[in-house]
């Protein structure tokens, strides 16, 4: 199926390319925050995975992780025609940056995963309890957040879970990422794919790759979702103090650091 991809700017001539793969009831929008940082040294590329966004979703389409890194990559050279590329992953789309990696590693630069899913011993079997509450808030709620979300209480009850700075946090971001989750038909499907899986492929150590979790991550907490043994054994494994489960919301400058770091970019 097609992906909705999209360069962020008219492409530089030696510039180095980067892909931003967002998470599950995410969008390409949810990278906004940290586009600035990276605009002068990157060729960068967004991605609407199925169902999410303005990717549509096929009732076959196959949502576990490989399938889905198939499918980026598949889509990546059809649209652009590139052979190498930096990437950049949250939460489940950090899972399928790191399976382009390990099947596709002679294409992948380097990779940065921020809160990736799949680092867990033991697989889940079923949804989170409050995963179909989020997705039907959001869905209910939609129409009216352009105007509720311009109280700060409205801020605090769909975010102060998300991330300890959920106070820093724009209007527009917010706005976002509800309008994102309201619309993300594929976020159950992507849900069920996970399901009895986690990340155990291997990737060639030549692949630079930094695991970032934030110290307040509810998401994928540290007591079961935060395995290290799961994580490629020459990953930098990094926790970020004071940031949630979206690191490039709470610490935009400091992830785009450590993009120039993994990817060897000056």
């Amino acid at each position: 199926m097609k992906l909705s991809l999209k360069m962020s700017q008219p492409a530089k001539d030696g510039a180095p390319f980067v892909v931003l793969i967002h998470g599950m009831g995410s969008a390409a929008t949810a990278w906004k925050p940290l586009l600035p940082f990276l605009s002068e040294s990157f060729n960068i590329i967004t991605v609407d995975l199925p169902g999410h966004g303005l990717s549509p979703i096929k009732k076959n389409q196959a949502m576990d992780p490989k399938s889905i890194a198939d499918l980026v990559f598949s889509e990546i050279k059809r649209e652009f025609d590139i052979s190498e590329f930096h990437l950049i992953g949250n939460s489940w789309g950090g899972w399928v940056a790191l399976e382009i990696a390990a099947n596709y590693g002679g294409n992948v630069k380097s990779v940065l995963a921020l809160a990736p899913a799949g680092m867990w011993m033991t697989t889940f079997v079923k949804r989170y309890p409050g995963a179909t509450f989020l997705r039907l808030l959001a869905k209910s709620s939609s129409p009216l957040a352009p105007s509720l979300l311009k109280y700060e209480k409205s801020r605090e009850f769909s975010f102060s879970n998300v991330s300890p700075q959920w106070r820093q946090f724009t209007y527009e971001l917010c706005l976002d990422a509800t309008i994102a989750m309201s619309r993300s038909v594929g976020y159950f499907p992507a849900w069920d794919g996970m399901l009895n899986k986690r990340f155990d492929s291997k990737i060639d150590p030549s692949i630079p790759i930094s695991i970032v979790f934030g110290d307040s991550d509810n998401t994928l907490p540290a007591a079961n979702c935060q395995e290290k043994l799961m994580a490629p054994a020459h990953a930098n494994w990094i926790t970020f103090e004071n940031s949630g489960h979206a690191p490039m919301w709470d610490q935009p400058a400091k992830v785009a650091a450590e993009l120039f770091s993994v990817a060897g970019v000056r």
